[in-house]
């Protein structure tokens, strides 16, 4: 059975845990896997950033990978309100978690992080998007996941957010950052829409679970590592307000 395409629903828990476990006895072969962290660094800061804001709340969409470390990711930096896993670049009638799992919808898995803008900008948000939530060299995979569906991608909300995310791709391509191209797309005017309820705030409910354990709790601790001033211990729930 391919792992990849069994639904990352409660339910069927127990079956990715025994496929975990048969591989990695068998074969070592989950950890082998290409790892979405494994060039985790700090890039060089936006050269191009938003101008101070008076404003108290912005929202930015990005799209890395699963999205359950990315919104495990925004949930530990400081200034972010709320990070909502989902789905964004497709119709609203497909996103639905088994539709977009085929890779046909448009969709990618986005998280939608509200942030506010006097306490972290949205050029400091890509920073940490680009430095610790997913490898942007990677071409429509991230780690062991494969297909579109996890892309990396950037939602501008507005043209501004489209002119510095456009700017700052420029930038770590011109300087050779990661030694790979930056694939990051960046598409604009795409409605987000958030994911059910199971995959909200996965990675703090299941830190045992093989795929989290590999793949996302590192990112949280090179989060902290790395950006040791954005980083925060207790991450902001969704789950908070239900």
């Amino acid at each position: 059975m391919d792992l990849q395409r069994v639904p990352r629903t409660i339910g069927r828990q127990a079956v990715a845990v025994c496929l975990v476990a048969v591989v990695a006895l068998l074969a070592g072969a989950w950890l082998r896997m290409p790892s979405a962290v494994a060039a985790a660094r700090v890039v060089p800061a936006p050269a191009v950033d938003a101008s101070a804001s008076t404003a108290s709340s912005e929202v930015a969409v990005l799209a890395g990978g699963c999205f359950w470390g990315v919104q495990g990711v925004f949930q530990h930096v400081k200034g972010v309100k709320n990070a909502v896993s989902g789905y964004a670049g497709g119709k609203e009638a497909t996103a639905e978690y088994d539709v977009v799992s085929t890779g046909s919808t448009g969709h990618a898995e986005s998280v939608q992080v509200t942030f506010d803008p006097r306490k972290i900008s949205y050029g400091r948000l890509l920073q940490i998007f680009f430095s610790v939530a997913h490898n942007p060299t990677q071409l429509n995979r991230q780690g062991p996941d494969v297909g579109t569906q996890y892309r990396s991608t950037i939602f501008p909300m507005t043209p501004d957010q489209a002119r510095i995310a456009t700017a700052y791709i420029a930038q770590l391509n011109d300087g050779k950052v990661f030694g790979a191209p930056v694939v990051t797309t960046i598409e604009p005017n795409r409605d987000f829409y958030p994911a059910e309820a199971y995959h909200q705030d996965y990675l703090t409910l299941h830190p045992d679970e093989p795929y989290i354990a590999y793949n996302d709790l590192p990112k949280i601790g090179e989060l902290k590592r790395l950006f040791p001033d954005r980083y925060r211990a207790t991450p902001v729930l969704v789950g908070a307000g239900r």
